[in-house]
């Protein structure tokens, strides 16, 4: 990944309808270009943390026990009105029809698809539980698309959908997924706070959404700051163990944190003390649902139970966004010079620097300390242009790498290499050999194709 043959068209101008931070970044660090309002190409940089995002995604649904699947962007507009839902969605929904006059819609959602399948193969008890999730382009037709990948009209999404035999198996799925969403947003680096929400075009009356609080969200919201403290981290979760699963989900959820919809003063006021109550906006980056038989009964989807009786599965369905979770991050962590992204999902974790293009000095240096890291599985984006240093060092701050190594014909003769970290500005002059051996500590061997790492 040498930046002399990279596609990265950083801008030095701010774009004038950019209003947030995370819109204004992507932009000027050529993570994306906008088609039209609301959609946007993702650009290598741009792709790379896309990826990155849905790898762990991925990894976090597999180890709760959830089942990977693809359906496709376009359904048809008969399996929405065997439920009911293809008046009642509303115009963010895209209706179109082939050229046989047959009438589809680009999907905002997936419930009635994946009902219709699973009706379709799953007749009995005894393939139960079932969770299938897909990570798949969706489309809303926002009237204001606004804010970039946050609030775009075309998205990309993880959602999932559980099927159980009972309301109480279909609770265990919710906090299956309530836990393994509070594990995927802290592996990016984020903390996102479970509220209390409403249900929307979705349906059901039991639902959370996952929101990281930041000034630009679009959701006010109330909570108890005592929730900010609470953290996963490394627990060891036996996805299958109701009781410990369900006190996780108590943990997060007895503190009182709630959207503006399903907000209660009174209740505000009489469980959280005074120093405790906090009013602040929130990004939301996720949501989890149960509606019972809300689609099996419409649809009739069924299964003979233990007794022989054929009962309405009760399912609830999942999502997570992927792509605005990379305008969400960039939102929570950045500064007046550029993104500091996350390690787990930086596009790339070093950028390394040659101060002197075309000294055989630092060119023979950099060629070894990128073959070395390469080697050693770092991911390295190096900047081997003929640009002057301010000009390189204002790019890596832009695009935000969590690590910069620069080589520059001064270090060498002194026989060292700065090691600098973009979160905290602190600079190191190492050895080359004991740098590369620090960033390979630190990041370890390291797949070599982060998207396909979950199959």
């Amino acid at each position: 990944m040498r930046l002399s043959r990279y596609f990265l068209p950083v801008l030095k101008e701010t774009p004038a309808d950019a209003q947030i931070a995370s819109h204004r970044l992507m932009l000027r660090a050529g993570m994306i270009r906008q088609a039209s309002a609301g959609i946007y190409s993702w650009l290598p940089l741009g792709f790379r943390v896309l990826k990155k995002i849905e790898r762990i995604v991925h990894e976090e649904q597999i180890r709760a026990g959830h089942i990977p699947m693809l359906m496709p962007t376009l359904q048809s507009a008969d399996l929405w009105r065997e439920s009911g839902r293809y008046d009642d969605y509303g115009e963010e929904m895209l209706r179109i029809k082939d050229r046989h006059g047959r009438e589809m819609l680009y999907g905002p959602t997936n419930e009635e698809l994946i009902t219709d399948i699973v009706r379709a193969h799953v007749t009995s008890y005894r393939d139960l539980p079932l969770t299938l999730y897909h990570i798949q382009w969706k489309f809303r037709d926002e009237i204001r698309p606004r804010f970039g990948v946050m609030r775009g009209r075309e998205f990309y999404m993880k959602d999932g959908y559980n099927f159980d035999l009972t309301r109480e198996d279909a609770l265990h799925a919710y906090n299956r997924h309530m836990v393994s969403y509070i594990r995927t947003y802290e592996r990016m680096g984020l903390q996102a706070i479970p509220m209390r929400a409403a249900s929307g075009p979705i349906g059901g009356d039991n639902t959370h959404e996952f929101l990281v609080l930041a000034d630009t969200g679009e959701s006010e919201v109330f909570y108890d700051a005592a929730i900010t403290d609470l953290r996963l981290g490394n627990r060891e979760v036996d996805y299958n163990d109701r009781e410990q699963v369900a006190a996780i989900c108590a943990e997060f959820t007895t503190p009182y944190a709630r959207t503006d919809e399903t907000h209660d003063p009174a209740v505000f006021e009489a469980e959280v003390p005074p120093e405790r109550r906090r009013q602040s906006r929130g990004i939301e980056v996720g949501q989890i649902f149960y509606f019972g038989t809300k689609y099996s009964e419409p649809m009739g989807a069924t299964v003979v139970n233990e007794k022989g009786e054929r009962v309405h599965l009760h399912m609830g369905s999942h999502g997570i966004g992927v792509s605005r979770l990379a305008g969400a991050i960039i939102e929570a962590f950045h500064d007046e010079r550029g993104i500091l992204w996350p390690e787990e999902v930086a596009p790339f974790q070093v950028g390394l620097v040659n101060l002197r293009q075309g000294d055989a000095g630092t060119d023979a240096a950099c060629e070894q300390l990128y073959a070395q890291l390469q080697a050693a599985g770092v991911e390295v984006l190096y900047d081997d242009t003929d640009e002057r240093a301010g000009a390189k060092f204002a790019t890596m701050d832009l695009i935000g790498l969590p690590w910069r190594l620069t080589v520059g014909p001064r270090g060498l003769k002194a026989g060292v290499v700065e090691l600098t970290e973009r979160r905290t500005g602190a600079s190191e002059e190492l050895k080359p050999q004991e740098a590369v051996a620090r960033l390979t500590a630190r990041f370890g061997p390291r797949r070599a194709e982060p998207d396909a790492a979950w199959l």
